[in-house]
């Protein structure tokens, strides 16, 4: 067993790399970090509850991101101007999430109300996707199986690329509004935004899920690392509020290792496995956590 200094949680030190492995390996394929799971799994397993666990899952994400980011990259599949039109918006709105977090919801049972709306709104977008069937997931399971991505014409209108074939477009006000709004939640959540982004990103704009996984994983490693940074700066100000705000290092760096290998592992499979069947697995996922908070709300 080892002790972690500044979560004060106590564990074998595999089983944060088992959980992170295990988890990432299945959401990575929708372009999920996975950290919406794990941060549950820190507050209700292992009793890491304080404000310092957002930081901690945003260093998760630092670590595990860039395997499964190089893998889709490899692929062809890293769509750019998607990805920076979504760091743009998303990063300024993870500062005011971290502010939201620390002095607005420091109480664990807030924190899980607030967690449980946000998984369960994220879980219908998703569930609502799956029931209406659309154009492009059946073009990502036809046309040869390129899974390729080429970039169309884009402007401060609208982006595009090409996918299969099929052109696709965004608005780029859109996609940044959305962005700003996501980053608030994922500062406040401490996730970076990649869960929420990923889902609206297929449901609201109707991009092809197999192409927006990885602009959504590298979206989530920079805001992460803005994430942790800006917790780690702002820590020194609250030192007299006997609450831990920077990140747990240490916990949070074995989530990682476990984390990337499993998002190489969850990237390189992607290309196998149906869009349907992936949001289904994240739904499921999504749902379980937030009805076992709304429970425990009930009945704690």
């Amino acid at each position: 067993m080892i002790q972690f200094p500044i979560s004060g949680v106590e564990t074998y030190w595999w089983l944060p790399v088992l959980v992170a492995f295990l988890i990432s390996s299945l959401t990575s394929m929708g372009g999920v970090s996975g950290a919406f799971l794990i941060l549950p799994f820190q507050i209700s397993f292992l009793g890491f509850t304080g404000p310092a666990v957002s930081p901690t899952n945003m260093f998760y994400n630092i670590v595990a991101i860039p395997s499964g980011v190089y893998r889709y990259y490899r692929e062809g599949r890293m769509v750019w101007t998607l990805t920076w039109t979504t760091i743009t918006g998303t990063l300024p709105g993870v500062f005011l999430g971290a502010l939201i977090r620390i002095n607005y919801l420091p109480d664990p049972e807030a924190f899980k109300v607030f967690v449980g709306a946000v998984l369960l709104y994220i879980g219908i977008r998703l569930l609502h996707d799956i029931l209406k069937r659309r154009k492009n997931e059946r073009n990502n399971s036809t046309n040869g199986g390129q899974f390729r991505v080429a970039p169309l014409h884009s402007n401060m209108r609208r982006i595009g690329y090409e996918f299969n074939g099929e052109p696709y477009y965004a608005s780029t006000v859109g996609l940044l509004s959305l962005s700003f709004i996501v980053g608030i939640i994922g500062g406040t959540y401490g996730i970076g935004g990649g869960a929420i982004i990923a889902p609206f990103l297929v449901a609201v704009f109707g991009l092809p899920v197999h192409t927006v996984a990885g602009a959504a994983l590298l979206g989530t490693f920079m805001t992460s690392v803005a994430g942790v940074v800006f917790y780690s700066a702002i820590a020194p100000f609250y030192s007299g509020s006997n609450l831990a705000i920077s990140p747990d290092w240490m916990l949070g760096g074995l989530f990682g290792v476990g984390g990337a290998m499993g998002m190489y592992v969850g990237a390189r499979l992607q290309r196998f496995v149906p869009a349907r069947a992936i949001k289904a697995i994240l739904v499921i996922c999504m749902f379980f956590i937030a009805i076992k908070y709304v429970i425990d709300i009930f009945y704690k």
